[in-house]
């Protein structure tokens, strides 16, 4: 099975495609979030409540992407002459999903031109239990430096399976976090090098292939994340454990909109 294209090799098979415009006030997301948005928020105030100020200008800008009458851009083409009037868009990161794909779309073609080299990746996809879940929603910079034991874990897991030293040898990835859904569908989505690159004596880079992992291996790492997330928990005072039961701990969970959750 071939790979499909991406980034600049995408664009160099042919001429682009005609320019259509996006009609959002087509699409059902649309006209349901117009319809109901009003009467949603309308019973928040009458129980004494509101949307969070950014939350309610998602709402709001949603509904004006993609609409000539909130702005626009005359595009006219300098050979043929055509024109096309391209509405703004919101560029929001919640539920537009124009907006999201085209974001999607420009980050694979950057990964694939500017940032991975021509060398296999592997994506690995790490989930946690829920309690850990609502955490890193609510404290992000607990979720960064778990995130750092997790790339730790897997990037001396590829070095040691290739036969180098984390001083001798370096892998590779680029992690993106997965948010969305409504069960708090929380993973790290990470793209490693499936591979380390090793200096050599002149100075060059030498990459080195690594197999893929086993069953085995897989459930030896995976117990090795879940021991050292834990034990970098209970350090900092979010996690107790006894011999039988592991428990979040601290104020901060309570605190805010996550606490009502």
């Amino acid at each position: 099975m071939e790979p499909l294209p991406a980034g600049r090799e995408a664009n160099s098979g042919g001429g682009a495609p005609p320019y259509i415009r996006h009609r959002p006030q087509r699409t059902l997301l649309y006209q349901l979030v117009e319809e109901y948005l009003p009467a949603f928020k309308a019973q928040l105030a009458a129980q004494g409540a509101t949307l969070p100020a950014y939350v309610e200008q998602e709402f709001e800008d949603y509904l004006a992407c993609g609409r000539l009458e909130h702005g626009f851009l005359r595009v006219r083409c300098d050979s043929c002459h055509a024109e096309h009037l391209v509405a703004f868009s919101c560029k929001r990161r919640g539920f537009c999903p124009s907006c999201g794909a085209r974001r999607m779309a420009e980050s694979a073609a950057l990964l694939v031109d500017e940032v991975f080299p021509e060398q296999p990746a592997r994506q690995w996809v790490v989930s946690v239990p829920y309690p850990l879940r609502f955490l890193f929603a609510s404290r992000p910079e607990v979720m960064g430096r778990v995130l750092g034991i997790v790339y730790r874990c897997i990037a001396t897991d590829l070095i040691r399976k290739a036969g180098f030293s984390r001083k001798t040898a370096q892998a590779g990835a680029v992690t993106l976090i997965q948010r969305f859904g409504s069960a708090l569908k929380f993973h790290f989505h990470m793209l490693f090098l499936d591979g380390v690159y090793v200096e050599r004596t002149d100075g060059s880079l030498h990459f080195r292939w690594v197999k893929a992992p086993t069953s085995a291996e897989l459930t030896e790492l995976t117990a090795t994340l879940a021991r050292r997330i834990g034990r970098h928990l209970e350090r900092q005072g979010l996690l107790e454990r006894d011999a039988q039961n592991s428990c979040l701990v601290g104020a901060g969970l309570e605190a805010g909109p996550m606490g009502q959750l």
